[in-house]
């Protein structure tokens, strides 16, 4: 335990009273979502207000588990602005993303998030969030190629991560074919996978930007023995659908409802398109400092299909799934990217490379950033 105490009151904040930000770790953590339920908030309509005096929790070179890919500060981004926009839902207060209070309620639990690398983007915030306030002998991380473990050793606490980008099994997801042509998912093969994901007590999923291809999906159900051969090839949202379907099943047959806690993190939109919000010069996210202003914006990154799918899918399911609802809220982070100030095949991009638009990365998040919003939703869920 941390022995000394901060207090951080944001000044000028009718919330300030309720809002300590940091208390005396020894003492208990005001617990301040008495105005946010879940239930009666919908947490994807409201807006991102600039507040200079939040800083977040967390830098790119404070946390030593933020991937090359995501440090954007590390990598040379000099604005900072995109740090202290805070979302604001209309009909409820979002409370503040507290460390010590996560760290009490994974108490002696395992945490996993299952997904692919926005999933991950999203598992290294929630990590970066909570570690600085464990001291240096107390944590550790185990970093895997498909299985990642972070342990909050006093807490008898894990936060992990599995890499599954489509949840079920392909022939690319192990070792990635970059020929979105030649890969080949098999739509009801999900157990050979899943059998890592029991026995954990708080599951987050998802899976979207890899289905995004813009190819047709070829689709393979029994064998992979037949190679190439017994594949069939579906639009995206069918295949989608096949495929969380058989998530669904594996949820339904295995999951014990009373020990475990499922969420499913929705689309996180990509930003490729200029025109989608009016910037009618530009290149994708490219040199964008600020998020869209127009309510209600909606680009052509999210698919409503996909979204209705998820949606029809998770509506039919006996264990309740909890929706982590991140779409229209991150439609808005045009700035939050990760664009140039990133690495390519391993590579950082040099000045060069950085200089060219078309290099820059518009489906990834900064971190500090956009997925700490994420979290601080779904902390204010559990």
């Amino acid at each position: 335990m941390i022995s000394h105490h901060i207090i951080i009151v944001l000044a000028g904040d009718k919330k300030a009273d309720e809002e300590v930000a940091i208390v005396n770790a020894s003492s208990s953590w005001i617990d301040d979502r008495f105005d946010f339920d879940p239930e009666e908030c919908n947490v994807a309509n409201g807006k991102w207000v600039f507040n200079h005096s939040i800083k977040p929790l967390y830098s790119d070179i404070s946390c030593p588990y933020i991937d090359r890919q995501f440090s954007c500060v590390k990598n040379g981004r000099n604005d900072s602005d995109y740090h202290h926009w805070e979302w604001q839902p209309e009909d409820c207060t979002l409370p503040r993303f507290n460390p010590e209070l996560a760290l009490r309620k994974l108490q002696g639990k395992r945490l996993l998030f299952v997904g692919d690398s926005l999933q991950r983007n999203q598992w290294e915030s929630f990590v970066c969030l909570v570690e600085w306030v464990i001291p240096y002998k107390q944590k550790s991380i185990r970093l895997g190629r498909v299985h990642s473990v972070f342990k909050a050793k006093e807490y008898n606490a894990t936060i992990e991560f599995y890499w599954a980008p489509y949840l079920v099994e392909s022939n690319s997801d192990i070792d990635i074919i970059g020929d979105t042509k030649k890969r080949i998912i098999k739509v009801d093969a999900i157990a050979e996978r899943a059998k890592n994901w029991t026995g954990v007590d708080i599951l987050v999923f998802n899976t979207y930007v890899w289905w995004m291809s813009g190819v047709r999906i070829k689709t393979l159900w029994g064998s992979f023995a037949n190679g190439q051969e017994g594949y069939e090839e579906f639009d995206t949202p069918i295949a989608y659908k096949l495929a969380l379907k058989s998530w669904a099943n594996w949820i339904d047959s295995t999951i014990n409802p009373n020990k475990t806690r499922v969420l499913f993190t929705t689309m996180s939109p990509t930003h490729t398109r200029s025109q989608d919000w009016g910037n009618m010069e530009g290149v994708k996210c490219f040199n964008e400092t600020r998020p869209v202003r127009k309510k209600k914006h909606w680009g052509s990154g999210s698919d409503k299909r996909i979204m209705s799918v998820v949606a029809k899918v998770v509506k039919k399911m006996k264990v309740p799934v909890t929706f982590i609802n991140i779409t229209q809220i991150s439609e808005y982070r045009i700035d939050g990217h990760s664009s140039v100030y990133t690495e390519t095949g391993g590579k950082l991009l040099t000045e060069e490379e950085r200089a060219d638009p078309q290099n820059a990365d518009c489906i990834h998040w900064c971190l500090p950033g956009v997925p700490d919003t994420w979290n601080q939703i779904l902390l204010a869920m559990l």
